[in-house]
């Protein structure tokens, strides 16, 4: 698993996908917090929150992590590598959770700079950093395990095709319909509007959002992603 990490992080790090995600991240969330006007930049809205940051990341997240996983078995299948790989000591678990584990690592990576929003809106808060602490742990943790799941996901989408812009729009497809198809459809299901609403991982972030850390939310974001990983293996296991 360790040999795996290192390939896929020196691919990431060796060329300039991974600066080019982790910038794109940065830049875009920059871009509409404290240049664009609307209704997401903190000095326009007169209230030093990060709710405007905590909305726009994992919109972003569904079309860049993708963009991370889309070539990790897509290449693999398209150089004929694959073969080689499953001859190596290494099982067909080691070969997922390591490449799984590269691309949590690029997402934390993204998200750590942000760190420098929570001093700015610290200090542009009167009093300063008069801000709900459990409400921005809660944040940062569930977009963690969001993004934990979306590579899940991306992952999964990678095995489907040795082409990498399938890949990547499968797992935008699927991401997004996880993430928001749900809520958009809850209201056609009358009685079972809440439950429907509930499959959706975006209630289960804006739960965790809230800084009360309920355990069912944190197995729901682990479920899903044990499930996509699972099916990961099936396939990796079938070829």
């Amino acid at each position: 698993m360790i040999a795996i990490l290192k390939k896929e992080l020196n691919a990431f790090f060796s060329t300039p996908i991974g600066y080019m995600v982790i910038g794109a991240f940065l830049v875009l969330n920059g871009l509409f917090l404290w240049v664009f006007d609307g209704e997401f930049n903190i000095l326009n809205t007169g209230f030093a929150d990060l709710n405007g940051f905590f909305y726009l990341a994992p919109w972003i997240f569904i079309f860049l992590i993708p963009a991370i996983t889309m070539r990790m078995f897509s290449d693999e299948y398209s150089l004929g590598t694959i073969e080689i790989l499953k001859t190596k000591p290494l099982g067909d678990w080691q070969i997922i959770l390591g490449k799984y584990v590269a691309s949590l690592v690029l997402i934390v990576a993204a998200i750590l700079p942000t760190s420098i929003y929570v001093y700015s809106i610290g200090i542009l808060g009167n009093p300063a950093f008069n801000f709900d602490l459990g409400s921005l742990i809660g944040s940062y943790l569930g977009l963690l395990f969001l993004a934990s799941t979306y590579a899940a996901i991306g992952l999964f989408s990678s095995i489907l095709s040795s082409n990498q812009i399938i890949a990547f729009i499968i797992a935008v497809g699927l991401s997004l319909f996880l993430y928001a198809g749900f809520d958009a459809m809850d209201t056609l299901f009358g009685n079972l509007e809440y439950t429907i609403h509930k499959i959706g991982m975006k209630a289960h972030f804006n739960s965790i959002a809230r800084g009360v850390i309920d355990t069912r939310d944190l197995v729901y974001f682990l479920s899903i992603s044990f499930f996509f990983l699972a099916l990961t293996k099936f396939k990796l296991g079938s070829e």
